[in-house]
């Protein structure tokens, strides 16, 4: 493998003048969040400043699920080329808890704004009741602080351990951080399910989806993988991970997000078909909603953004490590990612079309959240090692052949193997 290596040759980018970007971010987020939350508040109707924030969190929170995925799925697999991207993926992971739970504060504070169900009398409403105690303001709190619990459990020691076998190299932590993505990954699969329901599916209680669940997952997965490979371009250019992150180990990451456009696409049209083939009014109602106004061409927007026009984008192996042609497919990927949550979560509120008058509110939220989270982000990498120092495959990651270290340890003593 070291003999397809390409180190890049371009000095390091001059990000000396960028520091002040996530705090103008958050002034300017914050400002225009504040209007927003004043004028919903004049309008005595908070509903749509309350369903702006929901999506913005939700944004946030699948790109960092994505990236706790990647960091149990190196684990799992035992893999060395994901070495140089597990530690910044373990610091995304982070952000779930304690920034993104206190982030959602304010949709568990609103949650009476936006989801109907809680203002919802059970003995008035049999698909309400069939749902409780889940489906109650305290079962709301309780489900999404377990949620949060996972998370926590899991985002915290994995980045424990990993930065315990940065100072010993024993074989524990190798071991602890296989063991918590051995039960992890299903923990994963179940709580990803669940919130993804709970917190966006719910927003039209009625609607029945068994493919959400994957829907979401496959949506985190690929939102998550775009943020890795533009976080790890910027940071091979900086030589922060030129050792163990050589330019061809972007094939893999391309490979892996052209994989999740297809099964994203898939779900996406798994679920469509479903629904269309039962013909019931309790799922097609969701859909029928969405072929009104605005939303019918922000869906045939989503299908030639979200899978034709990125599927042949990351086709060619040519281009796979291409960053001017794979960063801005990652940039489009985050844009259909923020577009397909809009379409899921704000025709609850809006249902004969989106009022482009309110459009400068969620991007607000986004801008916020997004200044707040980098800030943290910048903060915990430059706290630690950019990469792991002693992960078992680290000589692999660097490129060097087992053969080679054989052959040195050989010669250091004397020749004796």
């Amino acid at each position: 493998m070291s003999s397809h290596n390409e180190k890049t040759h371009q000095p390091p980018l001059d990000l000396s003048g960028w520091g002040w970007l996530p705090g103008f971010f958050m002034v300017v987020g914050g400002f225009l969040t504040l209007v927003g939350a004043a004028l919903s508040w004049k309008y005595n109707d908070l509903r749509e400043f309350s369903t702006s924030w929901l999506f913005g969190f939700m944004f946030y929170y699948s790109i960092a699920l994505g990236a706790l995925f990647l960091v149990m799925l190196h684990h799992l697999t035992d893999a060395g080329w994901s070495v140089g991207i597990r530690r910044f993926c373990e610091h995304i992971a982070s952000l779930l808890f304690p920034w993104l739970a206190i982030l959602f504060l304010p949709v568990a504070l609103l949650g009476k704004r936006i989801y109907a169900w809680m203002t919802i009398n059970p003995a008035h409403n049999n698909v309400v009741a069939a749902k409780l105690p889940v489906f109650t303001v305290p079962g709301f709190w309780v489900s999404s602080a377990i949620f949060f619990g996972v998370w926590w459990l899991l985002s915290s020691q994995l980045s424990r351990w990993s930065l315990k076998q940065d100072e010993t190299g024993a074989a524990e932590c190798t071991h602890k951080m296989r063991f918590y993505s051995g039960w992890g990954i299903v923990a994963f699969a179940i709580f990803l399910t669940l919130s993804g329901v709970l917190w966006m599916k719910s927003l039209q209680y009625q609607w029945f989806s068994a493919m959400h669940g994957v829907y979401f997952f496959s949506t985190c997965a690929w939102s998550g993988l775009a943020t890795v490979y533009v976080i790890a371009a910027v940071l091979l250019r900086q030589g922060s991970l030129a050792p163990v992150l050589q330019k061809n180990y972007f094939y893999f990451i391309s490979v892996l997000m052209l994989g999740f456009t297809l099964f994203s696409a898939y779900t996406e049209f798994a679920q469509y078909f479903v629904v269309w083939n039962a013909n019931v009014p309790e799922e097609t109602f969701w859909y029928l909603i969405r072929e009104h106004g605005n939303w019918w061409w922000l869906s045939m927007l989503l299908i030639a953004g979200k899978f034709f026009v990125p599927f042949f984008i990351l086709l060619p192996a040519a281009v796979k490590t291409d960053f001017k042609v794979i960063i801005p497919a990652c940039l489009l990927i985050w844009t259909m990612h923020a577009l397909d949550l809009a379409f899921n979560i704000f025709p609850a509120l809006h249902h004969d079309g989106y009022h482009l008058k309110w459009i400068w509110l969620p991007v607000g939220i986004l801008m916020l959240m997004g200044g707040f989270l980098a800030k943290k982000f910048i903060c915990k990498f430059k706290a630690h090692p950019p990469y792991p120092q002693r992960d078992p495959r680290l000589l692999e990651a660097m490129g060097v052949s087992q053969n080679v270290v054989r052959d040195l340890a050989a010669a250091s003593t004397g020749g004796v193997k």
